[in-house]
């Protein structure tokens, strides 16, 4: 059965009050909320850094005028990154308490860590293969502990964990800038890329959570993502690559899932209806498994639709309007298989 979630980011600074909309507007897979807003450390690299430094001291990072650097062990700013993390966790606890049933998690993939963080000397991460491998290695601890907290707080809930990847596509073209800004790194062998996301991704499925990973660049590697292991691949159906609709499509053959962005993570100008957003969304569905040769039957259990990227930029009315139009999508989505079910 087709469902909805978000991407993980929303704006403004309230936790307790995402988690309560996201709970109401997304009941079949609710997310944990991520407040970027709040500042360093709420956003995707610093929280997965908290939880990271808890596993391995030595991989704690600080902020500085161009991002993050390693630190020489956990300050400030991880100690502030922690504790709005069990905010975000306490939040989404309270307006889930007693659930059973799927719940998604967010932490930043080993190659958009290693693309994002700096190295001592100032030079990213991704330049350097010992610390790229120190990063994927202490992600992997921390992904299943991770995802056994969720598990404690939400006893019934079968955890979703999704790895957020924007940077792969450009560390696998050697498109990472150095720290000088008049060059860029080496690529990243593709085995070497794979090897570290399987890494993460069996972790997480060693802890019984199901994995997947997030990018919204219009050349998400797909094919690599699944041999890595992901259970699912979220991406922007908008911006993807015609080279890359056939292997989205084969995700639903071999029984994964395709997570589908389809509602514009800004709003639209001029404004448009909610459910004219939905009717819109659910049509580039229908449209996309044609493309595939697929119903939307038989494509239902494969099928979660999403914003094409993250709310944090977005107006907070507009946020509550694209999760809104996200439960309608799915309701037409739906019907449209049902229709389909009883033609003769």
């Amino acid at each position: 059965m087709t469902v909805a979630t978000g991407i993980g980011s929303v704006p403004g600074t309230d936790s307790h009050e995402w988690s309560r909309t996201i709970a109401g507007e997304l009941p079949d897979l609710p997310h944990v909320p991520e407040l970027p807003a709040r500042g360093p450390g709420a956003d995707m690299i610093g929280r997965t850094a908290a939880l990271l430094a808890q596993v391995a001291p030595d991989l704690a990072v600080e902020t500085t005028p161009s991002g993050w650097r390693f630190a020489d062990s956990p300050g400030r700013v991880m100690t502030r990154a922690a504790s709005w993390l069990a905010e975000d966790l306490d939040g989404f606890e309270e307006a889930l308490g007693g659930r059973r049933g799927p719940v998604k998690a967010q932490l930043a993939g080993p190659w958009t860590l290693a693309a994002s963080i700096e190295m001592r000397n100032g030079e990213r991460a991704v330049r350097d293969a010992g610390a790229c491998r120190d990063l994927a290695e202490a992600l992997a601890e921390a992904a299943d502990g991770h995802v056994r907290e969720i598990r404690r707080r939400l006893p019934g809930a079968d955890v979703v964990l999704q790895f957020d990847e924007p940077s792969l596509p450009t560390v696998l073209a050697g498109g990472v800038s150095t720290a000088s800004g008049i060059a860029t790194y080496r690529s990243v062998d593709v085995q070497r890329a794979e090897a570290h996301l399987r890494l993460v991704l069996d972790a997480a499925r060693a802890a019984e959570a199901t994995p997947g990973v997030h990018c919204c660049d219009a050349r998400t590697p797909v094919d690599l993502l699944r041999r890595a292991g992901a259970d699912f691949v979220s991406v922007d159906l908008a911006v993807l690559q015609g080279s890359e609709e056939e292997p989205l499509g084969r995700v639903v053959d071999q029984g994964g899932q395709d997570y589908l962005g389809v509602v514009p993570a800004l709003a639209p100008s001029p404004l448009v209806p909610v459910r004219a957003i939905a009717e819109q969304a659910a049509q580039r569905v229908l449209d996309q498994c044609a493309r595939w040769g697929f119903s939307a039957e038989r494509a239902q259990s494969h099928l979660v639709l999403t914003p094409r990227c993250g709310l944090a930029g977005a107006d907070p009315a507009w946020a509550r309007a694209a999760y809104s139009s996200l439960r309608e999508a799915v309701r037409l989505v739906r019907e449209d298989a049902e229709v389909a079910e009883e033609s003769p």
